[in-house]
């Protein structure tokens, strides 16, 4: 695994904006929130819980699955790349963006949510799935996501 891949469960914290291009092709974009939660040390300190905003990308099939079935709120896995571009703004200074391209997704709200929750797919093309992680079945992958589903502890604040 090369350094800048990166594993995120979190909240999807707007409705995706997805465009189209005229070559078929689609990118869909949306903020994902992450949060580590508060805690109390032995010695009385107080954590406070922290929140991490991500700029999620995700591109041709994955973005259309996102734009039928990922709604604001959601709680999703992804599994992406890091990747920092930059760009000038209007006055001309310099400005810097980090983004996850996303090449995995695995929808985590309930199944009564909305119609594609609890869905896997992956950005590869039709017939080449990615194979499970260290030979996991697929129903083994499915009920440990059920079990972070389930832990209260692990839910996010909204």
């Amino acid at each position: 695994m090369s350094v800048n891949r990166v594993i995120l469960i979190g909240n999807v914290g707007q409705d995706p904006r997805v465009k189209y291009f005229d070559t078929g092709s689609a990118v869909a974009t949306f903020p994902l929130a992450t949060t580590d939660r508060g805690y109390t040390l032995a010695n009385g300190t107080q954590i406070p819980e922290r929140t991490e905003w991500h700029n999620i990308v995700t591109s041709n099939r994955l973005a259309e699955i996102v734009d039928k079935y990922v709604h604001k709120g959601d709680k999703l896995y992804l599994e992406g790349k890091i990747r920092t571009r930059s760009y000038s703004d209007q006055s001309g200074a310099m400005r810097y963006i980090t983004e996850i391209y996303v090449d995995n997704m695995e929808m985590l709200s309930p199944k009564g949510a909305n119609p594609g929750a609890g869905a896997s797919v992956s950005g590869q093309p039709a017939g080449q799935q990615q194979q499970p992680v260290a030979g996991q079945s697929q129903q083994t992958q499915q009920s440990q996501a059920q079990l972070v589903q389930d832990n209260p502890a692990d839910d996010l604040p909204f």
